[in-house]
């Protein structure tokens, strides 16, 4: 990486991070799964983006969790190249690379910001508090202040509904250097809880049933995504595109 792009990243990183922060609370990062969709974002005025895996994977023909990791930073750097605004991407749970290596992609694929879960998909549970700080910790040794870290926390994913572990894994996560902690599907009326007993900005999920952004935000959440949602609601506008050509088709013969 050149002087100039390693300056460049780190100054949209920093931009990134201060969005967290206001003036206008939530930061409502849509997910663009594709490089078009994310200019359709950026041309709508929003200020950033977060890739969904979840999303991408979809629109590659994978199921959520299985793209591979060349993959899923080849369409993050299109994502990227396609606006000049600055992109997070979610990197599930960093498809076991180093720290270096992962840092070192994301930097190559463009994106300013990425989301490290702390699932351990070997197992299929909650990777140890312990381990998971120690690796974000290595993460943010590696890229400095040119990335900022969303940490999700996966206790409600995986049942523990408590929110004394999710503060305490957000506490050590924050410690660790994550910027931002992401945990997933906790109930929206404990996210002022959450952001108070962690002391870092939360990201809240938008769900089909769910508040809206301007609720969740109400409620305590500083960041706003919608994990593949936007890529599904435009997968069903799509179904029903396909739906009314095989009608008039019918109605031609």
């Amino acid at each position: 990486m050149t002087t100039s792009h390693a300056h460049a990243q780190a100054t949209a990183a920093a931009a990134l991070r201060a969005l967290h922060h206001g003036p206008e609370l939530p930061l409502v990062l849509p997910g663009p799964w594709d490089a078009a969709s994310a200019q359709v974002f950026a041309e709508a005025g929003f200020s950033a983006l977060a890739t969904p895996s979840a999303g991408i994977a979809a629109s590659l023909g994978y199921e959520d969790g299985q793209t591979p990791a060349d993959e899923m930073f080849a369409a993050v750097a299109r994502i990227v190249r396609a606006v000049d605004i600055p992109v997070s991407a979610d990197v599930e749970a960093g498809y076991g690379l180093s720290a270096k290596e992962l840092v070192g992609r994301l930097a190559d694929a463009g994106a300013v910001g990425c989301n490290l879960e702390d699932t351990d998909h070997a197992s299929g549970s909650l990777r140890d508090p312990l381990e998971q700080a120690d690796w974000l910790a290595e993460v943010r040794a590696e890229a400095g202040d040119a990335l900022v870290i969303n940490a999700r926390i996966d206790t409600y994913l995986h049942g523990a509904q408590g929110a004394e572990e999710t503060v305490r894994r957000g506490r050590m996560y924050a410690a660790a250097g994550a910027d931002c902690v992401y945990p997933i599907l906790a109930p929206p009326p404990l996210l002022a809880d959450l952001a108070a007993g962690i002391g870092t900005p939360v990201n809240a999920v938008v769900t089909p049933d769910g508040p809206s952004p301007r609720e969740l935000g109400a409620l305590g959440a500083s960041r706003i995504t919608f994990g593949p949602g936007l890529q599904q609601r435009a997968m069903a506008a799509v179904a029903g595109m396909a739906e009314q050509l095989r009608e008039e088709l019918g109605a031609e013969r």
